[in-house]
């Protein structure tokens, strides 16, 4: 029997609660023991970003999508078939490059290409929350992301120059894979000198397309380096990435 305090609703004649042990007073039954009760688990949620992501983006999260979750045995009867996600895209990147040539009208089919992306998206990002089983791999093999359960932020990743081309004479343009829970890049450049040594670092600005950031207005035939940082998470910023070269046309 446990030898726990335990309190009745009832006094004795002075007023007291009457407890286990007290003098005069006899019990014929266990006391009961405490319950506990279950832990909350959280429930994983599909993150829906990607609805309000830049074009670009929304392009990368749907390239995930085709290559991981078409052919994975966790989710076998997907509600979107691969071909019809893969004409979406095709009818969306489409519609991005007329944009950059087109009007109002361009910039109004785009979004009807972009809204009918989505609705896509939407009806995968549900089927796999239901069909992952609250296991995080499962979800994460399926190409989306995952809502964040944890809820203390963390310290951004160092972002990754992926290259640098020639855009217009005197522009470059960069492109950095993406860092989670980044907000934007800001990029910075400097002159490098024949003899390798640096100018002053000069702000390239803050940039929320990562796949193709332009530094307008430099030197041709100037070689310079180029950093970036992402913005955002605990820290507020990441540390810079590696430095690239390239020389300005």
């Amino acid at each position: 029997m446990s030898n726990q305090p335990a309190t009745w609703d009832g006094t004795d004649a002075q007023g007291n609660p009457l407890t286990w042990g007290m003098p005069g007073l006899f019990w014929d039954g266990p006391v009961p023991e405490p319950i506990n009760k279950p832990k909350h688990m959280n429930h994983l949620r599909v993150l829906l970003g990607f609805t309000h992501a830049p074009d670009h983006t929304l392009e990368e999260v749907t390239l995930a999508v085709l290559e991981n979750l078409y052919g994975n045995p966790a989710y076998p009867d997907p509600p979107v078939t691969k071909p019809a996600l893969q004409t979406a895209l095709g009818n969306f990147t489409a519609a991005i490059a007329a944009q950059a040539q087109g009007g109002t009208a361009a910039t109004a089919d785009k979004e009807n290409k972009r809204a009918v992306l989505v609705d896509l998206l939407r009806q995968l990002a549900s089927y796999v929350q239901e069909k992952c089983g609250n296991n995080l791999a499962t979800l994460l093999s399926s190409g989306f992301d995952a809502v964040s359960t944890n809820r203390a932020s963390v310290p951004l990743e160092k972002p990754h120059i992926r290259d640098v081309k020639n855009g217009n004479s005197g522009q470059l343009l960069v492109r950095v894979g993406p860092v989670k829970n980044s907000k934007c890049v800001e990029l910075r450049f400097a002159v490098v000198a024949p003899g390798g040594a640096l100018s002053p670092w000069q702000s390239g600005g803050l940039h929320t397309d990562s796949r193709s950031m332009p530094l307008n207005n430099l030197t041709a035939g100037t070689m310079y380096q180029i950093e970036a940082r992402v913005i955002g998470g605990s820290t507020g910023y990441s540390d810079w990435s590696d430095p690239t070269n390239h020389m300005s046309l």
